[in-house]
């Protein structure tokens, strides 16, 4: 197998889950910025064009951030960072569907329809007017988040998952392109810290 990765956050979670999982892959670095990941023959084995993936040792290539996650927990189930029981599995997936619908999907879209705007122009449809809006739902989703992370060091209490992982690279990714979240938001402030201080997070 080796990951067919580059710069942003998607990358970068797979990334931090190989690190925390102790799994090493060899890497082919892809031309995000170059588009490489758009045009043949990149897209002869990944149609969507996204970053990462993962190719297999018949060839075959596994795209979707999560979707490569979950079939790298089914390999080398420990550490668990989906779940060792069905109900962790199935609280794990509620909450990486809770951040992934609620906050880093918004994120990224303000991000392609603002900032971004140039480089996904000619790739896919922008929506500048919808910023604003998509903006505000990721601050009202956080806030909410932080009243449910009082008390909690993780996402799911106790358990440092891919829910974790997802939020961070996302928020942190935001930091670096002009949309911070809200530090006054001190639950989700100090679960940022933590993760940030995970060695994954420093090398990922």
């Amino acid at each position: 197998m080796k990951l067919l990765t580059s710069i942003g956050p998607n990358p970068r979670t797979v990334r931090m889950f190989l690190l925390e999982k102790g799994i090493s892959l060899p890497s082919v670095e892809i031309d995000l910025m170059g588009a490489e990941n758009r045009r043949p023959p990149y897209t002869d084995r990944n149609p969507a064009g996204q970053l990462p993936a993962l190719e297999l040792d018949d060839g075959r290539v596994l795209a979707e951030t999560v979707a490569i996650c979950e079939y790298l927990e089914e390999l080398h189930p420990r550490p668990a960072l989906i779940g060792a029981t069905p109900e962790e599995r199935a609280e794990t997936r509620m909450w990486l569907r809770r951040v992934e619908l609620g906050i880093t999907e918004h994120l990224y879209n303000a991000f392609r329809y603002s900032v971004g705007i140039e480089l996904f122009r000619p790739r896919m449809r922008v929506v500048p007017e919808a910023v604003d809006g998509l903006k505000g739902i990721v601050a009202d989703k956080l806030a909410w988040l932080d009243g449910l992370l009082a008390g909690k060091q993780w996402i799911c209490g106790d358990r440092f998952t891919i829910a974790d992982i997802v939020l961070f690279a996302a928020l942190d990714f935001g930091r670096t392109v002009g949309l911070p979240f809200d530090e006054n938001l001190a639950n989700v402030s100090a679960w940022f810290a933590r993760v940030g201080a995970r060695p994954s997070a420093q090398a990922g």
